[in-house]
């Protein structure tokens, strides 16, 4: 099994991947393989169509995702949000009913507003939502700080564990004859007429 987690950061070494690290490190201790994929310097230079290609394709082989951001002006990066509709139109079907969870990373405020933002693109796909002991956020301005976060540190810990734990529940009811749900097919409604 692995996870896909993506970096929306422009800083591709930064506070998210530090953040993105603990989860990682938390799957991989699990058995499930993990990769981070950085988005944010590639996402607004010309090369979002390669970019959501490569991403579609390491997420049909995958198993689970999470989606990683600073907060600018409470919300993710423009870059992360730029591949995020262009992923989620292109590549839905690739991530349908697989799990997903959204981690923010600040300085000071705005992080849930930031993981609202998020949520809605997993939702949208039918993607079930892990969750931590709290919100799926840590603070710090770069990633020494972010180690400095105790309880955002555990809840990023907690977040890769039952990340872990979905993805082997969801295995063993395959294994034991529990099928995926049928997507159908979608409804748009016209409120104007």
């Amino acid at each position: 099994m692995k996870v896909i987690l993506f970096n929306g950061s422009r800083n591709e070494k930064g506070s998210t991947y530090t953040a993105l690290s603990v989860v990682a490190k938390e799957l991989e201790a699990s058995g499930i393989d993990s990769e981070i994929f950085w988005v944010g310097g590639r996402a607004l230079t010309g090369e979002i169509d390669a970019l959501v290609d490569e991403a579609v394709a390491k997420m049909k082989e995958a198993d689970g995702m999470v989606l990683g951001s600073p907060v600018y002006y409470a919300s993710p990066s423009g870059e992360l949000i730029a591949f995020l509709d262009r992923f989620y139109w292109k590549g839905e079907g690739a991530v349908r009913f697989k799990p997903a969870a959204s981690v923010t990373v600040a300085r000071r405020g705005g992080t849930t507003a930031c993981l609202d933002v998020l949520n809605k693109y997993t939702t949208y796909a039918q993607q079930p939502v892990v969750t931590s002991r709290y919100w799926n956020m840590i603070h710090g301005s770069n990633g020494d700080d972010v180690m400095k976060d105790e309880e955002g540190l555990q809840i990023l810990r907690t977040l890769g564990r039952n990340m872990a734990w979905i993805l082997k529940s969801i295995e063993a009811g395959k294994k034991s004859g529990v099928a995926q749900p049928e997507a159908e097919k979608k409804i748009f409604t016209n409120f104007i007429r």
